[in-house]
């Protein structure tokens, strides 16, 4: 791959979920998730090309955390280009910015990031870029775990007395700057008295809910209990569920959500069982520019990765598989967006305009 396990410079930092993204001996690591929660090893990137392919090959996930790694790709892509061609650094550097813009297609965060580090490549002069764009990088990673404590704030408010909630995917810490969306609520109602269990769907077929998020969720020493996907819906007619409490990919004007596969399912279970939906994402998730969830760009990955476990074959030979990444779930069945700038209750695109107004 390219990609290199840390050695030579190790970072003096116990890994953990806050630190999944460090910027340190003037290059980036990243925490590979791909290997947690059995490993915790830093993978060390040196260049845009490489931070390209890690977000692309899965190292780091989570749309706030993509956008984070690639605004330091920008950075490395900009060391390389200056060092290269002093004076046409700007024209070497668009390569690697289309590198970078390509690595995922769906999570808007990504392109956010990229217009703001490309905002600032317009604004330096004939100096190494270098130190002007690593602060913005650094900016945007401090803001976005900022972002995450007040939407933790936001989203326990909404948990009015102690109950279980569900999450899928993971939208913790691992996934963002630090602290988390998703879990940065759930971080935030445990530590209020609100939380009961979490209850983790697994998330195929990375696992996802069971590599990540459950084992965010037990470093934090907060209760968890593991359900396959498809349990999800039983275990809401069981009772006691107040919330599914989920992150988001990107958000549409009218308050359509894109989330890993399989948030849909979950948000129809839980319109039936009168268990409410709460969505966690900054405000660099939603795209004005998109009307609808059906406008929103889907990722499919490989067939392989779900005709295949652990490495062993389990889908018949001849049968191939649709392995979308994200779906859409309609604004209507969302009972809450919690942004940092605050709360959107039932979201239409009157509210969503208000609220990115503000």
């Amino acid at each position: 791959m390219g990609l290199n396990k840390m050695e030579a410079q190790p970072l003096t930092i116990r890994p953990s979920a806050d630190q999944a993204i460090v910027w340190a001996n003037d290059r980036l690591y990243l925490l590979d998730q791909r290997i947690l929660p059995n490993e915790t090893v830093y993978i060390e990137l040196q260049s845009a090309v490489d931070t390209a392919r890690a977000i692309r090959d899965m190292v780091v996930r989570g749309a706030p955390a993509i956008g984070i790694t690639a605004a330091f790709g920008v950075v490395l892509a900009a060391r390389d280009s200056f060092r290269a061609a002093p004076d046409s650094w700007r024209d070497r550097i668009v390569t690697d910015l289309q590198a970078l813009a390509d690595s995922r297609p769906t999570a808007v965060n990504l392109f956010w990031a990229l217009e703001r580090m490309k905002r600032v490549v317009a604004e330096i002069g004939d100096e190494d870029p270098e130190a002007r764009l690593l602060q913005e990088a650094l900016l945007i990673h401090q803001e976005d775990i900022a972002a995450n404590r007040a939407m933790g704030e936001f989203g326990a408010s909404l948990i009015e007395s102690p109950t279980s909630v569900i999450t899928h995917c993971n939208a913790g810490a691992l996934a963002t700057g630090g602290y988390g969306t998703a879990l940065g609520v759930v971080r935030s109602a445990h530590a209020a008295g609100r939380i009961q269990m979490v209850f983790a769907d697994e998330t195929r077929p990375w696992l996802q809910g069971s590599r990540l998020t459950a084992w965010e969720l037990a470093q934090d020493r907060i209760p968890v209990t593991l359900l396959t996907d498809g349990a999800a819906a039983s275990r809401m007619a069981q009772g006691g569920i107040g919330w599914i409490i989920v992150g988001s990919d990107r958000i549409a004007a009218n308050g359509d959500v894109a989330n890993k596969i399989g948030t849909y399912n979950l948000a129809v279970a839980a319109k039936y069982h009168g268990v409410k939906v709460m969505v966690a994402a900054p405000t660099s998730t939603i795209d004005m520019a998109v009307r609808s969830g059906k406008e929103i760009p889907i990722e499919s990955r490989d067939p392989a990765e779900i005709l295949q476990c652990g490495g062993q074959r389990v889908g018949a030979a001849g049968v191939d598989a649709w392995n979308p990444v994200f779906d859409v779930t309609p604004a209507e069945l969302v009972d809450a967006i919690v942004t940092e700038k605050g709360i959107v209750l039932s979201p239409d695109s009157e509210k969503m305009a208000e609220l990115m107004a503000r």
